[in-house]
């Protein structure tokens, strides 16, 4: 299954095990270059996959966030597990994106 998939103008990412500094570069770069690519209103996170997330995670949502906020699209977060959803609410991202 691929990492991103296009569905009308929804971009779902499938986020890995492990989402850190290592990971969200080239995570990063991959939306970055289909939102350039296609048209795209809805970002939807889908966290099912991951078990652990540090701060470049966070960042990478709230990048993404602002990029999608000026193209006036939304933001989604689905299927996280309860470490993953502490960690956001810890954030304080839940403000900007919606669960």
């Amino acid at each position: 299954m691929d990492m991103l998939e296009l569905h009308e103008n929804r971009l779902v990412v499938r986020l890995p095990a492990e989402l850190d500094h290592h990971s969200t570069e080239e995570i990063r770069r991959k939306i970055d270059d289909m939102i350039r690519d296609k048209i795209v209103d809805e970002l939807e996170f889908d966290f099912s996959q991951t078990v652990f997330m540090d701060s470049a995670g966070i960042g990478m949502l709230l990048g993404r966030y602002k990029m999608m906020r000026a193209l006036n699209g939304q933001i989604l977060i689905s299927h996280m597990n309860g470490q993953v959803q502490r960690l956001l609410q810890l954030s304080g991202i839940r403000k900007y994106i919606q669960f």
